[in-house]
């Protein structure tokens, strides 16, 4: 197996709570094969610098990611979190993606 992806926890992370606003860091962990204390972390960092919210519905936690916010890579200074997020969407949805392959819809 690799020992490097393309796309950090960071963005991972940011990914599943765009997709998924009531995901628990427990799910996120198990679903990204890191550690309750690393999504912890990373959630951290993400709301301290504004791309992620926090807010209480009961017991459980509800994410907003702010899609306006730029990139922090300086070459990717005019890219905003949402365009990253419609790409990483539209691969997931392209034919013959993991998550076609899942759900048993095989691509002739």
């Amino acid at each position: 197996m690799a020992k490097w992806t393309f796309i950090t926890n960071h963005g991972s992370v940011l990914a599943l709570v765009a997709q998924h606003p009531r995901i628990t860091a427990r799910e996120i962990a198990a679903t990204l094969g890191i550690t309750e204390w690393s999504v912890f972390r990373v959630m951290s960092d993400l709301t301290e610098d504004g791309y992620v919210t926090r807010s209480r519905e009961g017991r459980s936690n509800v994410y907003e990611v702010d899609h306006d916010l730029y990139l922090r890579r300086p070459e990717l200074v005019e890219v905003v979190v949402g365009d990253l997020l419609k790409v990483m969407e539209d691969i997931k949805r392209q034919p013959g993606s993991e998550e076609e392959m899942e759900a048993g819809q095989q691509v002739s």
